[in-house]
């Protein structure tokens, strides 16, 4: 039986519990399944390596930070063939996040908002996991570590998060990405702001390059940013990525705008939008910052992909690399290769 089938089996039953519910029984379970060996039953793509941002990944199809923000499931998602796993956003210290109900499906627009508002167990807890997976342990694959600030700092203040976490992750990460982009932790996005965003990237380039030094490996920094930034902020953005050599952009988090759902149940629900509704305005930036950075900075692209074609449009844009995270809820794990199989056959045909 394949494993769309069983996906589109176990979907109802998964689709009539709450969201969060649903989350929380997922993952403990892929866990077991992959301790089994059953996930040995999920066909792997087929290798397509891509060099980015000094990094072999095997694939280009990766998996978005948020549905293992505490690192906890690292096997069990690795198992199913994604080309890097990114697991986070984590916090200097532990948080509860927003009050619950907090995710939403919308299922007539294969979107979901969430306000969860980086709930984890804090970035002690979160390294503890990760160096006891085998995926670290083993040096397995591609490894990402989103880190982001806590609800209760002032934005002011908000550097002293980011290099907390910095130092803690640098030497189990792949990469490192700076999450500045989620709408749900209070003024958070205003980090995206030309001079607040020119404070932040310096300070963090100058803390990789001393921890680059300490532990004699270089670990590329990426930055996630938000879909609903304008032209103006996007040149900003651009020449902050140039001017103090950013390594890698993610493009993008989920959008505060509520076109076409607005009318949908739960469509007014506060939180970001993630699924086919942000596909486009996804879309825009990357094709976007592609001409503000050109070669300089590999994008990665997210936002939407429900489909082979989805990822494939996501290359065409300007992106190097792919992330899948909501579309794995409305479609599977059988997302994973169609969107791999799809971008290796585009391989050298013309951007649309």
């Amino acid at each position: 039986m394949s494993d769309k089938l069983l996906y589109a089996l176990a979907r109802p039953l998964l689709f009539s519990l709450d969201p969060e519910t649903a989350h929380n029984l997922t993952l403990p379970a892929l866990r077991r399944a992959n301790a089994l060996g059953l996930t040995g039953l999920v066909k792997k793509p087929a290798p397509d390596p891509r060099t980015v941002m000094g990094i072999t990944f095997p694939n280009p199809v990766g998996l978005a930070a948020g549905l293992d923000k505490d690192g906890a499931y690292i096997d069990g998602l690795a198992a199913l063939g994604f080309g890097s796993i990114e697991v986070g956003t984590v916090t200097p210290r532990p948080q509860a996040g927003n009050p619950k109900p907090r995710i939403f499906r919308l299922p007539s627009a294969r979107g979901i908002i969430n306000r969860m508002g980086f709930n984890n167990g804090g970035v002690d807890a979160f390294v503890a996991n990760v160096r006891a997976s085998r995926f670290y342990l083993e040096q397995q694959g591609v490894l990402g570590l989103n880190i982001g600030k806590n609800a209760d700092t002032p934005i002011e203040r908000a550097a002293e998060d980011y290099l907390h976490c910095l130092r803690k992750v640098y030497p189990y990460a792949s990469y490192v990405t700076v999450n500045i982009s989620s709408p749900n932790t209070k003024n958070l996005r205003q980090l995206q702001g030309a001079s607040e965003l020119d404070a932040l990237l310096a300070q963090l380039k100058g803390e990789q390059s001393r921890l680059a030094d300490e532990y004699g490996r270089y670990v590329p920094l990426a930055l996630k940013i938000a879909p609903d930034v304008d032209g103006d902020q996007i040149r900003d953005i651009g020449a902050a990525l140039l001017r103090h050599g950013i390594d890698g952009v993610i493009a993008t988090n989920t959008t505060l705008t509520r076109r076409d759902v607005e009318n949908l149940r739960h469509g007014n629900q506060q939180g970001g939008l993630s699924g086919a509704p942000v596909f486009e305005l996804s879309n825009i930036v990357i094709r976007a910052l592609k001409q503000e950075v050109g070669d300089a900075v590999p994008i990665i692209g997210v936002g939407g992909i429900l489909s082979g074609r989805d990822a494939k449009a996501k290359i065409q844009a300007g992106a190097q690399l792919v992330q899948l995270y909501s579309g794995l809820i409305y479609r599977g794990p059988g997302l994973i290769r169609e969107c791999a199989d799809a971008i290796k056959n585009s391989r050298g045909q013309s951007p649309v």
